[in-house]
Parts: C-alpha cells; structure tokens; sequence
C-alpha cells in the first residue's frame, strides 16, 4: 500500500491515522478517516516539510520514529534568504533585479542567476547554496564572476578618465544595482569622475564586487522551500528496494527520506526511481 497525506484510491489519510504492524503474515493496520485498512507491506511517500499549503508535514518522519527509525536533523533547504540588517532595506529597493553572480559558503560555490527580493535574496545561486549553509555564517557573493574588475576599472580610467564609476559599472551590472553599491562603497565619491579617485579606492571597490560578504539572518523556511534537507536515516534503508531494515514490509520513498539533490529536477528524479525500486517488490 501506498501512504500519502492525499487521496490515493479513494482513501484519505490524515496526520492523525494511527498504523501498527499485526499478525497477519506480518501485515499492517491502518486506522483511516474511512476504516480499517490492512497491508501485506506498507510504502510511505509522504514527502516533507516543505511547502505546508501543498500537504507537507511531519507525518512521514513521525511514522519513521514510530518504528524505530532516527532520523537526520531537518531544515529547509532550496530556500531564499532573508536579512534584518541593513541589507533588507537595499534589497528591498532591488527587489526584482537579477544578475549572473558566483556564490559562496565555504568551500561550496554555485555560478548562477541571483534575485534580490523584498525580504533577501533568491534566485538558482542562493536556492543552491542555501542547502550548505548555516546559521551565522557568511555569504560571499562575486557579482563580477567572469570579468576581472581591478582590471577594468584601471582600463576604463586610462580611456574614460572623466567618466563616473557609476556609468562605467553599468556596462557591466545593472544601473539599479550599481546605485545601490555607489551608496555603499564610494557614497563621498559619487560626483568625482574615474581621474579623480584613487587607484586604491578603485581597487577596494573592485574586491568588494568580487567578494561582497553578507550575512543572512535566517531563510524563508519551509513555506517556500523547495525540499526538505534531513529525513530517515538511508543507513536503516535498504538502497536496492528502499525497504525499512528494522521492520520487513516497510518502505520509504523520495523526500522523506535523507536524499537531497540540487536544482534541475533532481529531487523529482529521485522521489521517482525510488518509487520504482519499492514498487517493485512492496
């Protein structure tokens, strides 16, 4: 049998539906808003926290625990970021503006679109690195990530020495997102053209770009969430069948399951070979 949070065959089965294992030829019960149900093998597919409003919710970790499963610490993952710094107020006003950035946390780096919106940032790159990320520590972002900027702006003020940096960047980012960082990082500078600032300023400016360091407050959690990092423990799962180690009869399958993978349809790919492999012999 197949157990969802949704209608499967006519069936609904709630968060509040209890399950046991009984001795018929080591079957199941199933205690439903529409009787009594018993299995000869139960396959959970109850997916995870993410996105509540579509049905996401504990029951299959619950379920998990209930028969002696551990689980993995979950968090949301494939998440934007949210900020209450001062940072909220400048994304805030780029709400909307895109870009091609290079995106760091530690050693892990994803070269895609970023999207800053009225609450942080989103977009491919930060969904990406939202699932390496923890709370407290940094993120640095190159929104520069196949230009070399010091270079550049040394160039642009040998051949546009009576240019502003604001209109020599624009070639380069958005002329909203370069206002933005003139306010930032050369606000006492903004009426000079490129002669006039130092080359020191310029290259401050060019490190900053390349390397601008943020520090989110936290993620929009599960509510946007893409996927639910965490889940039961694959070591107490069979990889062939996805069958329960601990109790014969019992599978687990897709998210709620410790298997997360990256943009790209990954995740969908995985509830479904999984499906698969347990289909086969449940």
């Amino acid at each position: 049998m197949l157990l969802t949070e949704s209608e499967q065959a006519g069936v609904t089965l709630k968060t509040h539906c209890h399950i046991s294992q009984v001795d018929f030829d080591g079957g199941y019960q199933l205690q439903t808003s529409l009787g009594e149900i018993k299995a000869a093998s139960l396959v959970v597919a109850s997916g995870g926290l993410s996105v509540p409003t579509l049905g996401g919710s504990a029951f299959g970790y619950q379920l998990a625990e209930q028969f002696g499963h551990s689980l993995v610490p979950l968090r949301a993952a494939l998440v934007p970021f949210t900020f209450t710094d001062g940072f909220k107020l400048l994304s805030e006003t780029l709400s909307g503006v895109s870009v091609r950035a290079r995106v760091h946390v530690g050693n892990q780096e994803f070269l895609e679109n970023i999207l800053f919106t009225h609450r942080g940032l989103s977009g491919p790159a930060v969904l990406q690195i939202s699932s390496y990320w923890r709370e407290g520590k940094e993120v640095v972002i190159d929104l520069l990530p196949e230009k070399n900027c010091t270079e550049f702006l040394a160039e642009q003020k040998q051949q546009q020495p009576k240019a502003m940096l604001r209109t020599v960047l624009s070639q380069l980012l958005p002329r909203k997102l370069v206002l933005a960082l003139e306010s930032l990082w050369w606000a006492e500078q903004a009426e000079k053209p490129l002669a006039e600032l130092p080359d020191l300023l310029l290259a401050d400016i060019a490190d900053n770009i390349h390397r601008w360091r943020l520090k989110p407050s936290g993620t929009e959690g599960y509510r946007t969430a893409e996927v639910t990092l965490g889940g039961v423990d694959t070591a107490t799962v069979s990889s062939k069948t996805m069958e329960s180690h601990k109790q014969p009869g019992l599978y687990f399958v897709g998210e709620v399951l410790d298997v997360t993978g990256h943009l790209g349809g990954f995740n969908f790919q995985w509830a479904w070979a999984s499906g698969v492999a347990a289909g086969q012999v449940a």
